[in-house]
């Protein structure tokens, strides 16, 4: 009995191939964390050139982030049906993803070294702590590790790649960890009931949603916090200012854990945050 070949997909036209490979690089938060890095170079005097050096290691690694994230999940979005992935509507071949990822991968690394052999080698950890928890980490308690850790280096990571290679006041690597363990909290919320049908059990899906909007909020709350009194000085008005918003977002967080208010909430802090440290970028260094 003769056996059937299923016929091979019929190819993308490239425009829209492009298309959804940009979409499934998770644009918005890939955007923010590059433009937020390349904020805190020019706050501590990195220059044009050490600044566009950053924020291309940076904009690098996120990509590959991203498209290994969307590329991992493809399994689990196809079983929960969700059509806005790029991957699950057809949009960009698995093939073409996984490209993506691992040739933006292999960018990141001489991209990041041309910071300087020790800032380079930070921001590897940091990225190499992204992909574990794409890989591996997400379906742990242990979530929340790779998002403190990623974030808790890359003001390291900026500081570094200045003259001397000095390391950031602990009062700014805190504040980034914090923000990275409340972002990934209210990243996890709109998912949560179809992470835990495919298996995946992180913090977040032990802790229930509204357990985990009101942790986000305060490690956010608790970010801004380190960012408004660690350095030395007055508290200025906006600083005070800042705390305000960030208490009223944290309240928002912990009321209202559906949907992407939360995360969309946390970057519009972390854009705050960076305007503070632009404010008084003279103290980072």
């Amino acid at each position: 009995m003769p056996v059937s070949v299923p016929a091979a997909a019929p190819p993308l036209p490239p425009l829209t191939e492009v298309k959804g490979l940009l979409a499934a690089c998770h644009p918005l938060p890939a955007a923010a964390v590059t433009f937020f890095a390349a904020a805190l170079a020019a706050a501590v005097g990195r220059g044009l050139a050490g600044t566009a050096a950053t924020a291309c290691a940076v904009g690098a690694g996120q990509l590959s982030v991203g498209w290994c994230n969307d590329r991992v999940d493809l399994r689990r979005d196809l079983a929960t049906g969700r059509p806005d992935k790029p991957l699950v509507a057809g949009r960009v071949r698995p093939a073409t993803v996984t490209a993506a990822a691992l040739t933006a991968l292999l960018l990141c690394v001489p991209l990041s070294l041309a910071c300087g052999p020790l800032a380079g080698a930070v921001h590897l950890c940091g990225v190499a702590a992204a992909w574990a928890y794409n890989l591996r980490l997400k379906g742990t308690a242990a979530s929340w590790v790779p998002y403190a850790l990623a974030f808790g280096l890359l003001p390291a990571f900026v500081t570094l790649g200045l003259p001397g290679a000095p390391w950031p006041p602990l009062w700014l690597t805190a504040a980034a960890a914090l923000l990275g363990a409340g972002a990934h909290l209210a990243n996890a919320l709109p998912d949560i009931a179809d992470d835990l049908a495919t298996g995946v059990v992180g913090l977040p899906h032990r802790l229930g949603a509204r357990r985990s909007g009101a942790l986000a909020g305060l490690l956010v709350l608790g970010s801004a916090l380190a960012l408004v009194v660690g350095p030395p000085g007055r508290v200025t008005p906006y600083g005070w200012g800042l705390l305000a918003v960030t208490a009223a977002a944290a309240l928002l967080a912990g009321t209202r854990p559906g949907g992407r208010i939360p995360f969309h909430a946390t970057l519009a802090i972390a854009a705050a945050d960076v305007a503070l440290l632009l404010v008084r970028g003279a103290g980072l260094r």
